[in-house]
């Protein structure tokens, strides 16, 4: 193991995740304004709504799939399945989302760059992010076949170890990392990347896609008439409960 094995999978993903996190708490607090998606709708809906429809419904399986996939330890589905067979439905599920989301992003990525109107609205780190994101899913797609040259699941445990081992500060044993196939490499250092770049770009606007589930659940908000002639003894009982 290299020194620079042990910065890029023990040391590089606390500082993408500090900046991940401290970066999208510090816009939040100075720069509101910004915080959005800067839809290009109302230029041109054309591809927008097949690209973004399947972008987001790929994008969003891929990152629970991940999430579920990389940190339930073991020992809660081994009782279900064995690692093998977890391994095969990633493949074939992961596949599936991926294929979907590389062809909205595709979409999108043509629409941005080759759209005049909308390409002279753009900010660069606009399309930028976007061919960041393809590289990264059509790297994730490479690893597919690697995975299945490796159906007993080692390679899934290897890294749902080190993301589990990352997420409680446990030490990662960088050397074994260091010795899969580059395609798994390049797909842990570029994702962890996008963490970094996260805050920068319009990315921040995925903060306000999770906030908004709370909208289903806060309370009801009460409000009174105050229509002229109703006494106060009637605006109480009046009242009306609303969303």
């Amino acid at each position: 193991m290299t020194s620079l094995d042990g910065f890029i999978f023990g040391v590089y993903p606390y500082i993408c995740l500090t900046v991940f996190l401290l970066g999208s708490l510090i816009r939040f607090d100075r720069d509101q304004y910004t915080w959005k998606s800067d839809s290009s709708q109302l230029l041109r809906s054309g591809l927008l709504r097949w690209g973004s429809n399947l972008f987001h419904a790929g994008i969003l399986f891929l990152f629970f799939g991940h999430l579920v996939g990389l940190l339930t330890p073991h020992a809660l589905y081994g009782y279900l399945m064995d690692a093998a067979t977890k391994q095969r439905l990633a493949i074939y599920a992961g596949g599936i989302a991926g294929a979907v989301c590389l062809a909205g992003l595709s979409m999108l990525i043509y629409r941005r760059a080759f759209d005049p109107r909308i390409r002279y609205t753009s900010h660069p780190t606009d399309l930028s992010i976007l061919l960041i994101l393809w590289v990264q899913l059509v790297v994730g797609l490479i690893t597919l076949p690697y995975s299945w040259g490796h159906a007993d699941g080692s390679v899934m445990l290897i890294l749902a170890d080190w993301a589990q081992r990352i997420l409680t500060l446990r030490t990662v044993n960088a050397e074994v990392l260091a010795g899969l196939p580059w395609p798994y490499r390049f797909h842990i250092v570029f994702g962890m990347t996008i963490f970094l770049l996260f805050p920068f770009s319009r990315l921040v606007h995925v903060w306000s896609g999770f906030a908004s589930v709370g909208y289903l659940l806060r309370p009801y908000q009460v409000v009174r008439s105050r229509r002229l002639g109703v006494p106060a003894s009637r605006t109480a009982s009046g009242s009306k409960r609303v969303r």
